[in-house]
């Protein structure tokens, strides 16, 4: 169960504080940076990190750009360091154009973790990642879901977030690999992939072209909370729920509605909250000195249970995305 009620309950009480060095007796400051402002996905990350650090005694703050430009996260990198926070989160919205400025943090002694993406091919940069899922099945899962909902035949489309956004695109990657290789889907022809910039506005905008420039269109994945929640929005103004069917990456408040009156048949995500609750305990372990950020290493979460540090430091949350449709979508609160 993914709830956050159940999560927010637990706590260990550490009232860890830092004992070496100008931090001495200042509780462990963590910050989490997100990809944009407006973006009621990363409310679901906050809340994971706030009740945790209300039960280990750190501070925590969540700060985002307004856009979510390749570069757009640098100036507020900066600020963190100035400020002297002892955890710098985030979700990049490069896989390369942080490298310098994480750097940078990393130099002070700042400890840098990416959350809900990573820097694909530029791991170096951060000293570990918090993932929701393995994100190698997202593209493979959503293709398949996708192709359950069309019978495995049409034109199907994608609408993404940024163009440099690393985890979609490693996402579509795969989706591209799954439809070319696997003889499964060999009536299912991707004919336009598209970019939204994660705003609703420009991503309703990209839906209405795509119906528009795409007459035969059957189905639209899109791996991104805003993206997902635009299209079906306009699949339900317009009426059409019977002819183009949407899915991808939602949150199931966001989606409920869509589930509920048809628009929608089934979405996929993971638990955001989980991520906050995972990186904070995660963080202040690393700093204390209670947990090992070594491949292979294994440590407690509450409510998580056994979490194992794998290759190029990740970590998941859960084994698996969740599949939401109307038979479940009510036991979810996020």
């Amino acid at each position: 169960m993914l709830k956050r009620t159940f999560l927010a309950a637990t706590g260990l009480a550490l009232g860890l504080t830092m004992v070496t060095g100008a931090f001495a007796a200042d509780p462990l400051k963590i910050v989490y940076i997100g990809k944009n402002t407006g973006n009621p996905y990363f409310d679901s990350i906050t809340g994971g990190f706030e009740d945790a650090c209300k039960s280990l005694g750190c501070e925590f703050q969540f700060v985002a750009p307004a856009t979510a430009e390749a570069t757009s996260q640098i100036p507020f990198i900066e600020a963190q360091i100035q400020r002297g926070v002892n955890v710098i989160a985030i979700a990049p919205n490069s896989p390369d154009a942080l490298n310098q400025v994480l750097d940078s943090a990393k130099a002070k002694g700042i400890l840098v973790l990416t959350v809900n993406g990573d820097l694909v091919g530029n791991e170096g940069h951060r000293d570990a990642t918090i993932l929701p899922v393995d994100f190698t099945k997202t593209g493979p899962n959503q293709v398949e879901l996708m192709g359950s909902l069309i019978g495995y035949k049409g034109e199907i489309a994608i609408l993404s977030a940024t163009t440099e956004a690393p985890d979609q695109n490693t996402w579509i990657a795969a989706m591209n690999k799954t439809l070319v290789e696997d003889a499964k889907y060999k009536d299912m022809k991707l004919v336009a992939t598209v970019y939204g910039d994660d705003q609703p506005e420009k991503s309703t905008t990209e839906m209405e072209a795509l119906l528009s420039n795409f007459p035969n269109l059957v189905g639209v994945i899109a791996p991104t909370t805003v993206g997902v929640a635009a299209a079906a929005q306009v699949v339900q103004s317009r009426g059409i729920a019977d002819k183009v069917h949407v899915t991808g990456l939602g949150l199931p408040s966001e989606m409920r509605d869509f589930v509920k009156d048809g628009t929608v048949t089934a979405f996929q995500l993971w638990s955001p909250y989980n991520e906050g609750w995972l990186a904070a305990h995660f963080a202040v372990g690393v700093i204390g000195g209670t947990i090992k950020n070594e491949v292979g290493s294994t440590f407690e979460v509450p409510t998580l249970g056994t979490i194992k540090i794998e290759e190029k430091n990740a970590m998941n949350t859960q084994a698996e995305l969740t599949t939401f449709d109307a038979s479940n979508i009510d036991n979810f609160n996020f």
